[in-house]
């Protein structure tokens, strides 16, 4: 059946489009720029903002083009004197109720509210009120909520609630009073809030930023006592250089490296090993709970978003989670264990930094279950914003630095641990070395597509050594529902599931550089990132966890085999059930 096309006529130019295209759809496919500030795409397509009206001759008033359906013959305007009025004076009034501190907000430079005032040449309010001052409440240890930057626009509230299906926040109150908070008005780290950050991605003014660590690591770098560690998640290299204009999904590893060594710390490590040592750990225990009767599905364990979840909502399944930590505690712990002892340091004088592109792991590295002997493994987290943040306050041209390697003895990785930072690395990565486990053989058929790709669900059955194992990978929390809600009803026999709480994976999380809405229309921003971490991964000389000489010396010489009870002292943890609200 042949789509019905409308035809219609935008600024002048006749335009026709499949038939339940939008105004502001059709006129983007033109060409032609409709500014929004509350649309997203498939997630927040409300009108509430009024920013994107427009003209449409017959009718009176003006049609708000994020929601008005195009309509055979229509005829729009988009950029008359009218419209242009009509939305300085939208603008204005949602100026009027902003906390402009525009030059120490985190958001400076890249808010979309100061886009629109610079855009439409707002150099004045004229109808300045009554302001009402609210709390900042910044008592998690990930995130950071200030209702006084709020534009009501409820990209954060659709977020949470469509997208990731927690509803940790909400339009509360009517009319002048109307806010977005939580339930009772409580603190994030007193809800259901699993720290994912996604609300952070979507929010387009600083209404919602990660809690800083910045001059926590400055103190450090410059304290001659205190040896200070850099360790990088795999997603980082991915996205740092979109924070200097270079293109998405750019492998900036050599000029990350380099600039960590100018921001002053001792050593710079790769997470990637940390996440090789994950899977000699998670691909162990999967082969243990498959041979042994264990509890199935396992469940990977390296997203904190993930696991707080979990921890909140299906407490009775937390025997299915692996005990694995994820990549940059179990880093961490070697590196104040093992890696002292080599080097001959006082684990107490090490300060290790894990840039991630998670707000998550800021909670995460908290938590009492990630110490030993009385010291955390990671002793701060920072994210891919703010290593761009610190490099600029260290006045580093990052575009034009030379590449350098991770230092050594632990700053060798695989292939496999680079795709840790999408949906499916983790399951794909522990298969290649559980399948050449269980078969004895060096496997050359690595590469599991079944479990690659931007879906949300990912189902696949692999066959390992005669055995069928069947496996899922879900990204985003709404789609992590789904899978636990089959699971808990007993209507899936799944060996292996992968979780991560951010849509995406790693690559899109929390903490990752923030694309604007019209951004994310124009790029597949997450294919881009992926696609990166996929080059790595085919252009590594090792490619399968097992097989890194670093991972295998560091058996040899101190956790003696997988599993051990070194191994599980220092590289595995365990889970507690949390309440949803602390009311």
């Amino acid at each position: 059946m042949e789509e019905k096309l409308i035809n219609l006529t935008i600024d002048g130019r006749n335009i026709s489009v499949p038939a339940g295209t939008t105004i502001l759809e059709a006129a983007r496919k033109a060409g032609i720029d409709i500014p929004t500030l509350c649309f997203l795409k498939k997630i927040n397509e409300v009108g509430d903002c009024r920013i994107c009206l427009v003209e449409v001759e017959g009718r009176r008033g003006f049609a708000t083009s994020c929601i008005q359906k195009v309509e055979e013959g229509m005829v729009v305007h988009t950029n008359t004197q009218s419209v242009v009025d009509a939305r300085k004076v939208v603008l204005d009034l949602i100026i009027s109720n902003h906390k402009v501190d525009c030059l120490t907000c985190t958001r400076s430079g890249n808010c979309e509210l100061q886009a629109l005032a610079k855009q439409f040449n707002m150099t004045d309010i004229k109808f300045e009120g009554e302001r009402i001052e609210h709390e900042i409440d910044d008592e998690s240890p990930s995130i950071v909520r200030d209702f006084n930057k709020c534009v009501l626009c409820r990209r954060c509230v659709a977020t949470c609630k469509k997208v990731q299906g927690v509803g940790a926040i909400d339009t509360i109150n009517r009319g002048f009073e109307s806010c977005v908070s939580t339930v009772c008005n409580k603190s994030l780290n007193d809800v259901n809030c699993t720290f994912c950050g996604q609300c952070i991605q979507n929010c387009p003014t600083g209404a919602l930023h990660e809690k800083e660590s910045i001059n926590d690591v400055w103190k450090k770098l410059r304290d001659p006592n205190s040896y200070v560690i850099a360790q990088t998640a795999p997603a980082v290299r991915a996205a740092l250089g979109e924070e200097f204009g270079m293109p998405i999904g750019t492998n900036v590893t050599g000029k990350m490296v380099t600039a960590l060594k100018r921001l002053g710390f001792d050593k710079t490590f790769d997470t990637n090993t940390g996440a090789d040592f994950t899977i000699m750990e998670e691909a162990n225990e999967l082969i243990e709970r498959i041979q042994n009767g264990g509890t199935l599905p396992m469940i990977t364990s390296c997203s904190p978003g993930w696991i707080r979840y979990v921890e909140m909502n299906y407490p009775e399944q937390l025997g299915n989670i692996s005990s694995c930590k994820s990549p940059h505690e179990m880093f961490g712990a070697l590196l104040k264990t093992y890696y002292a002892k080599k080097e001959g340091l006082d684990p107490k004088n090490i300060y290790v930094v894990s840039v991630m592109p998670c707000i998550a792991k800021k909670f995460e590295r908290q938590r009492t279950e990630m110490q030993n002997d009385g010291m955390y493994d990671v002793d701060a987290v920072i994210t891919t914003r703010e290593l761009a943040k610190m490099i600029k306050q260290a006045n580093i041209d990052f575009t034009t630095l030379e590449d350098a390697g991770f230092d050594n003895p632990m700053g060798e990785a695989t292939g496999a641990a680079a795709i840790f930072g999408t949906t499916g690395g983790v399951m794909e990565a522990a298969l290649r070395t559980a399948q050449d486990i269980l078969t004895g053989e060096d496997l050359k058929e690595i590469n599991f597509q079944d479990v690659r790709g931007g879906e949300g669900i990912k189902k696949a059955t692999v066959n390992i050594a005669g055995k069928e194992i069947k496996v899922v990978a879900a990204s985003g929390l709404k789609n992590a529902q789904k899978i636990m809600d089959e699971i808990k009803e007993g209507k899936a026999d799944y060996q292996f599931v992968e979780i991560m709480a951010c849509p995406g994976g790693c690559i899109m999380g929390g903490g990752q550089p923030i694309k604007t809405a019209k951004e994310r229309m124009e790029y597949d921003v997450r294919k881009l990132r992926a696609d990166c971490l996929y080059s790595i991964d085919e252009k590594s000389t090792i490619r399968k966890s097992h097989e890194n000489p670093v991972v295998k010396k560091i058996y040899e010489e101190f956790l003696e085999k997988t599993g051990s009870h070194v191994a599980h002292k220092l590289l595995h943890t365990e889970y507690q059930t949390r309440e949803k609200y602390n009311i």
